[in-house]
């Protein structure tokens, strides 16, 4: 008997889930009870499609208490259901997926993340389309009857991309996400073409572990010319900030002017791991390739290689929520945990 695939929704929030109120004109969230009345070309999938719904918020409020919530969710769901679809807003998506790869420990079954541009109940929605194939990608199989997708993705338009890879390129297109530094997973057209070589597949079969502790004494700080002296000491010593994502410029360079370089130092020695990600949205950090880099990680700044922005800062809070001390969160951020960094 052929197995009918078991896919379960979790809705967050989103453009995705607006529809127009008939009367009132505004946009407001649909009942996904209802999804099928929505979105009646799903009864065309044959799949068994159940769906959680939060309440929903704007992407902007998403944070750690929002991907506990999405954890939890395909935690105690999972072995119910052969794939999961996460509808959220773009705007943070980036982070919740990368957020989700951390927290979902030998994760092997798919968590397609997608969402919109325009409104489900738009005419022009793109939503409609999304939401179709990241249900057929979640529902997707290899020739042994293994689940295509072993891992969080983001599902946007005419690409598949890897969750902790991908940043939100454009606020007006329909292919609003890239990966610049990993290829896509899948490529839509008129079937869906999955890249298997690019596909993250687990060296073992594990159970799933779920780790929700996310740290939030982490920052982001973007170099910029004619930053003070002042300013940059006052970030660097905000009250109970364990880690640090300093976006640079270039291959990994920063300013070499000693006042730089000595607060940069006095931070990292009092216990605080910084990190060094560029502002390019391709390439990445090459310590030694110029003096600028190289005296950054002479004062013990770590590489952060060619991972995102996004990805760096939720691997910090992932790694420090762990409980482990400064050192061996240095030691674990150059560790390529699930996919999130070339080394």
């Amino acid at each position: 008997m052929e197995h009918t695939p078991r896919i379960l929704i979790i809705y967050t929030g989103g453009t995705i889930g607006m529809i127009e109120n008939a009367e009132t004109k505004a946009l407001e969230p649909f009942d996904f009870s209802h999804l099928i009345d929505n979105v009646p070309k799903i009864k065309m999938l044959e799949y068994h499609i159940d769906n959680i719904q939060f309440t929903p918020i704007d992407s902007c409020d998403m944070g750690p208490d929002g991907w506990k919530d999405i954890a939890h969710a395909i935690a105690e769901n999972y072995d119910s259901y052969d794939g999961f679809v996460v509808l959220h807003g773009t705007d943070t998506m980036a982070y919740t997926a990368s957020a989700l790869s951390f927290m979902l420990a030998h994760l092997d079954k798919p968590v397609i993340i997608t969402g919109s541009q325009l409104p489900i109940g738009e005419v022009r929605t793109d939503g409609e389309e999304n939401l179709i194939t990241a249900l057929q990608i979640a529902a997707a199989t290899d020739y042994n009857g293994d689940p295509m997708v072993q891992e969080v993705a983001i599902l946007f338009e005419n690409y598949l991309w890897r969750g902790n890879r991908s940043t939100k390129m454009s606020a007006d297109n329909f292919n609003a996400f890239k990966s610049n530094n990993y290829p896509e997973l899948a490529k839509i057209g008129l079937g869906i073409h999955f890249q298997e070589k690019a596909l993250r597949r687990p060296n073992e079969r594990r159970p799933l572990h779920v780790a929700t502790n996310m740290d939030r004494g982490v920052i982001t700080v973007d170099l910029h010319p004619g930053m003070s002296r002042e300013a940059l000491h006052h970030i660097l010593n905000t009250p109970g900030i364990k880690g640090i994502v300093l976006r640079t410029y270039g291959a990994g360079n920063a300013p070499t002017t000693p006042w730089f370089l000595e607060e940069i130092k006095n931070t990292v020695d009092s216990g605080i791991v910084i990190v060094n990600v560029t502002q390019c949205v391709n390439g990445g950090v090459h310590s030694r390739r110029y003096v600028s880099g190289d005296r950054l990680a002479k004062c013990g700044v770590i590489s952060g290689h060619d991972m995102t922005s996004e990805a760096a800062i939720t691997k910090l809070m992932y790694l420090f929520g762990l409980g482990l001390t400064p050192s061996a969160v240095a030691a674990r951020f150059s560790v390529n945990l699930c996919g999130e960094v070339t080394l």
